[in-house]
């Protein structure tokens, strides 16, 4: 049983946080595309996996980028952003994801 509950767990750890963006609502309502902030060492299987077993949804694709951190000013320093990566699942027709409900 030890094995099912650190499986869960490294599940928690491949998805971040969703990303929320005027774009990333758009996609969701328009389109069952949805975005979120994952792992730097996340795999597309990986996500996928996360995404099924965790929200109870079939998952029909996976896309994932990296995101280059910006370079900002921070007062007089010249500072950067940290880079991160972003997967976008699609999910199969009729699924939806509903965040409040997870366990």
């Amino acid at each position: 049983m030890s094995g099912n509950s650190s499986e869960k767990a490294k599940l928690y750890q491949v998805l971040l946080a969703p990303h929320i963006s005027e774009k990333t609502a758009m996609a969701s309502d328009l389109d069952g595309r949805h975005t979120f902030k994952v792992a730097s060492s996340a795999s597309k299987l990986e996500v996928r996996k996360a995404v099924e077993q965790l929200f109870g949804v079939k998952v029909s694709g996976v896309q994932i980028s990296n995101v280059k951190g910006k370079t900002k000013r921070f007062g007089a320093t010249m500072g950067k952003r940290k880079s991160w990566k972003k997967a976008t699942v699609r999910l199969a027709d009729g699924e939806d994801l509903d965040f409040v409900s997870t366990e």
